[in-house]
């Protein structure tokens, strides 16, 4: 148990003695508690007096006032069944914050779920960072447990916290249970998106497609399967952002809740001991959580997070770049069996050891003295971390030894050519039909979601299994926001004759519960007037080689230059990219404001840079 300020710090800090008052003193600068970020009434004294006044108008004793206050960040919402336990972990975070000596002060900040936010999360994902920042800087908090869950909430959070740079400690609000039809598992949201593809080629009927609806999401929480929220969680454990045992635990589980107590009272040990994220989370400390990243065979989407969180960081940002992650992947095999990758869930993670099991297993490739919020080193915490590990060979170990991996390595992947000179992202261990790995056929070009829709499963569509289906204008201007739309519908008439992989790139997201052969995060997008993919007509032949990280198109520099001239000379003033230009409101904001893919897609003036080096 941590112990509670000292008397002498109690009667004269933040209860109401005589000393909160005398005029000599400087109570400006470098306090903490209720004395830290007074209000601006040009009486420094006074700010400190009124702000106690609504304080005690709360019910709050002169002790309770004396400890060290404790934020928890609650993102609730009746649109976020991901985060529909956060009740429930709000109040074993406060247990957790009491039991060490510390105050609980609840406040809220902007939800954003995945399947309620138009016209897709990740537009709304830098505005949740903002928010977390500013109401961590504005609020007289030592120490912030910021509660997530769906996709973009938790990097929304770390980008945040980080830029606050106040002690800080995440808890994910975990996944969700999987399901069951027929006698077989499913689950949030890979079976989605194959029982989708099998209603869309004929394969099941609408009472069937009926019956899988019902239990894809059984219970509260995030997809369970190795998606965007999993992936993130998996990442926050390996930075060292939270407690190891905090990524896989389920949402409805007594465990999450264990976990929820234990990280209020890391919480309060962060207050006390000022662990800040920009101390904690060095180089060391993202090259964990790519190696992490690589092994799990994580979303895509954690890629463009991860360079935006890096972003954030003065001492970082520019020392790991997506080359970085491809690097680190050529020596990072993927160990762990869940969908998409492979067949488990994440339940079958926990049960088979967690983040501790798997940490373990890579122990040869990790940097072990990097720290973590509890103070501690990585490697500290995994010596006194206890787990039972599942044998090898029992039928529910997920997580497979250096020397017997899953994919041997390159989970993900980074890829450049002539039509992706700013870098392209692709999941090669995702991919169902590995020919496709190595591919090269003639584009058949959509230009935005809404063509697509109109002509995808057009039987006159000219297209065949060999094709290259191309995807414009979904980038962060594009659309804006990156949709997770670029894992394109097989075309319907290809699906019913049983094709289920062809090779797709645009300049978007894909869900990280998805899978097949697709090329995404195309820099730069489409919507900028040199972009080469803004460019592509049908019949171009495109070729992607993975092994060689080679994406391009057959059409010579000339060409290329010639039709980005042309297409400049149109000027069309409908574009994104110039009607971005006259937007108000947020939508302005983003549209004006955001940087490319590899950059992580935050605002420039957010970014540890700032506007003038981030573009």
């Amino acid at each position: 148990m941590i112990d509670p300020a000292p008397e002498s710090d109690r009667n004269s800090g933040a209860g109401t003695g005589q000393s909160d008052y005398d005029l000599t003193k400087d109570i400006s600068t470098g306090q903490t508690g209720l004395r830290q970020g007074l209000t601006s009434y040009g009486d420094a004294h006074f700010s400190l007096f009124l702000r106690k006044v609504f304080i005690k108008a709360a019910g709050y004793s002169e002790d309770a006032l004396s400890r060290p206050i404790v934020g928890i960040i609650n993102t609730y919402s009746s649109f976020n069944p991901c985060h529909g336990n956060v009740p429930q972990l709000i109040e074993a975070v406060k247990r957790g914050i009491h039991l060490n000596g510390g105050l609980a002060m609840e406040f809220p900040t902007i939800s954003v779920h995945e399947s309620f936010a138009s016209p897709t999360s990740m537009y709304l994902r830098n505005l949740m960072s903002m928010d977390t920042e500013e109401m961590i800087t504005a609020q007289p908090v030592d120490s912030v447990v910021m509660i997530g869950g769906c996709d973009k909430t938790t990097p929304a959070q770390l980008m945040g916290g980080i830029s606050a740079d106040k002690p800080i400690i995440s808890l994910v609000t975990g996944p969700m249970m999987p399901g069951s039809h027929r006698g077989t598992r499913i689950g949030a949201c890979t079976d989605c998106r194959n029982n989708w593809a099998a209603f869309r080629a004929g394969k099941i009927d609408i009472e069937e497609i009926s019956a899988v609806n019902e239990e894809l999401g059984p219970t509260v929480g995030t997809c369970g399967v190795m998606g965007t929220a999993s992936t993130m969680a998996c990442i926050l454990a390996a930075l060292g952002m939270m407690p190891l045992k905090g990524a896989t635990a389920a949402a409805v589980s007594a465990a999450r809740i264990r976990i929820a107590e234990e990280t209020g009272g890391h919480a309060v040990n962060a207050a006390t001991k000022k662990i800040k994220p920009q101390d904690v989370l060095t180089r060391e400390s993202f090259i964990n959580a790519i190696t992490v990243l690589q092994a799990i065979g994580g979303s895509t989407n954690a890629m463009v997070h991860i360079m935006a969180i890096i972003n954030r960081h003065p001492a970082i940002a520019g020392s790991i770049l997506l080359d970085t992650i491809d690097e680190i992947g050529r020596k990072t095999p993927l160990l762990v069996d869940l969908k998409p990758s492979g067949d488990n869930y994440m339940t079958d993670f926990h049960n088979a050891g967690g983040m501790p099991a798997l940490l373990h297993a890579l122990k040869p490739l990790l940097h072990l003295e990097a720290k973590t919020v509890t103070g501690q080193s990585l490697g500290e915490l995994l010596a006194q971390t206890k787990y039972v590990p599942v044998p090898q060979d029992h039928p529910t170990n997920c997580i497979r030894p250096l020397d017997n991996p899953l994919y041997p390595a390159s989970s993900l992947i980074v890829l450049s050519g002539n039509l992706a000179p700013g870098k392209a992202v692709m999941k090669a261990s995702a991919s169902k039909d590995r020919r496709l790995l190595k591919h090269k056929g003639g584009a058949v070009v959509f230009f935005n979601t809404a063509d697509m829709a109109l002509r995808i499963d057009s039987p006159d569509l000219q297209v065949d299994k060999d094709s290259v289906l191309v995807l414009q204008s979904i980038g962060p201007i594009g659309n804006p926001g990156m949709p997770e739309a670029g894992m394109i519908p097989i075309p319907r008439k290809l699906a019913a004759r049983g094709v289920t992989d062809m090779l797709r790139i645009s300049d978007g997201r894909m869900s990280g519960t998805a899978g097949g052969t697709i090329v995404l995060h195309v820099s730069p997008e489409s919507a900028v007037p040199d972009s080469p993919l803004g460019i592509i007509r049908d019949g171009d032949i495109i070729e992607c080689d993975a092994d060689a990280r080679v994406l391009k198109v057959h059409l010579s520099k000339e060409e290329i230059d010639k039709r980005i001239a042309q297409r400049k000379e149109k000027n069309d003033e409908s574009s994104p990219w110039v009607d971005r230009t006259r937007m108000r409101g947020y939508r302005g904001l983003y549209m004006r404001s955001v940087n490319q893919a590899e950059q992580g897609a935050d605002f420039d003036f957010l970014t540890a840079a700032g506007p003038a080096s981030a573009s």
